[in-house]
């Protein structure tokens, strides 16, 4: 069985954030989701992940997806791989994997896997042309690992190797956690460290493999909110590179800003400055045009979606939907319709080749087909204490500057004459009329101007 252990009990003081380092986002999603999804994808069928500071928020958020272990008081990665006794009798390779790496992907994890069928230890390396501070690694003359040396304990030959530890590992796992018992924390910090297993598994006979990482941005670590935008900024290029290899034009990728969630398929068009989040769709033939924000959103084929906010709602076939249109909280905008400038739904299902063209709340309702609803149209859906619907049949046309007090039924081809306030329901066919008669005065006009 090919397990996984990711390490997410750290606080990340220098995030300088209440929540747990682990919970902040990289494209939408929080890094440890991105590690628990990477790894199965990889073929883990047993996830744990060690929790300690915040552990509620990451139980209540990962609910479902892995199992937990906690780790408190934290005494070091190698006591953190010791809470994990779900993975204790396990049969198998097991990823050790620090809970910061949101970048690291599946081929990766992959190869550990594969490599460690050939030694008891693997360690995914990087080569960095400046190593900094991170721990050396010390290969023998066959290339194994000897040892690991942190920075402080370098001498000047050791610090010119530029091979360091990224603090990700794979296991046999029998081995792994045999050896545990094995690691010592006398050290100035009195923890035990896992890279400690090193030289225990040499010092055994057992070999432990080094696999240099292809992509070094991959296995960065995100230690602050500037390493969390350049996450942001890999990840969102990795993604973006992705749908314009399966047919997604892009017309600057650079500015074009995909959640790792969302589905785009071929022939699909994003302008600049579109955000798309959440579990959003987007079908073949649709163009967003720029300054469009869509969480959430299905949206079907042949669309143009023009500096809009579509959130948990859908729109089907050959729609257009804005400029600076608002749709919100389930509403269903059927095929072959027009929305258009600064129109808001809310909780509305909008019938098929119906129009709604400019400056209207429709809100709580259910529209029929070939309805026609004028500018300025509002649907009076709120009491004060209760919302109440308002259903428009097929065929209607409701005039420019309209109330609809709900709870209302306007019929069949029914219609509602421009500047009426409708209290009561319009049978089908009939026409409404609620406004005041007009009076003329005359000569008053020209007096007025006069005056």
């Amino acid at each position: 069985m090919k397990s996984a252990i990711l390490m997410a009990a750290g606080k990340g003081t220098r995030m300088q954030s209440d929540l747990p380092k682990v919970m902040h986002k990289v494209c939408q999603k929080t890094m440890v989701e991105h590690l628990i999804d990477t790894v199965k994808q990889a073929g883990a069928e047993k996830v744990v992940t060690v929790v300690g500071y915040g552990h509620e928020v990451i139980e209540k958020a990962m609910e479902g997806k892995t199992e937990f272990a906690l780790q408190e008081p934290q005494l070091g990665t190698g006591h953190a791989v010791m809470q994990a006794k779900q993975c204790e009798h396990v049969q198998g390779e097991t990823l050790v994997v620090n809970g910061d790496c949101p970048c690291l992907t599946a081929d990766t994890f992959e190869e550990l896997y594969q490599e460690v069928k050939d030694a008891k230890m693997v360690v995914l390396t990087a080569i960095l042309d400046d190593p900094s501070a991170y721990g050396r690694i010390i290969r023998d003359e066959n290339g194994f690992i000897q040892r690991i040396i942190e920075f402080k304990d370098c001498t000047e030959d050791e610090k010119k190797i530029n091979e360091i530890n990224t603090g990700i590992y794979a296991f046999d796992n029998e081995t792994l956690f045999s050896n545990l018992k094995d690691i010592q924390n006398n050290n100035a910090q009195s923890e035990y460290y896992i890279t400690d297993l090193v030289e225990i598994l040499n010092k055994k006979g057992l070999k432990v493999k080094a696999v240099v990482a292809k992509d070094n941005e991959e296995v960065a670590g995100v230690n602050d909110k500037y390493e969390l935008a350049r996450a942001n900024q890999e990840m969102q290029k990795r993604i973006n590179k992705e749908w314009m290899k399966k047919g997604v034009t892009m017309i600057n990728p650079d500015a074009t800003y995909i959640g790792a969630d969302v589905k785009l398929e071929a022939e699909v068009i994003l302008y600049p400055n579109v955000y798309l989040e959440g579990n959003t769709t987007v079908q073949r033939g649709t163009t967003i045009l720029p300054q469009s924000f869509l969480d959430n959103a299905i949206i079907g084929k042949d669309c143009v979606i023009d500096s809009s906010r579509i959130t948990d709602s859908e729109v089907k076939d050959n729609c257009t939907v804005g400029p600076f249109a608002h749709l919100r909280m389930h509403s269903v905008v059927e095929s072959k319709n027009r929305i258009g400038n600064f129109v808001e739904f809310k909780n509305t299902n909008f019938g098929f080749d119906s129009r709604c063209a400019h400056l209207t709340y429709i809100g709580d309702s259910d529209i029929g087909s070939k309805v026609n609803i004028g500018c300025g149209v509002v649907t009076v859906n709120y009491d004060g204490k209760n919302k109440f619907r308002t259903v428009v049949k097929d065929g209607a046309f409701i005039g420019s500057n309209v109330n609809l007090i709900a709870p209302l039924t306007v019929g069949e081809n029914a219609v509602v004459a421009a500047g009426s306030t409708a209290t009561e329901d319009v049978p089908d066919g009939d026409m409404a009329i609620g406004r005041c008669r007009q009076e003329n005065k005359p000569g008053y006009g020209t007096k007025y101007k006069n005056k």
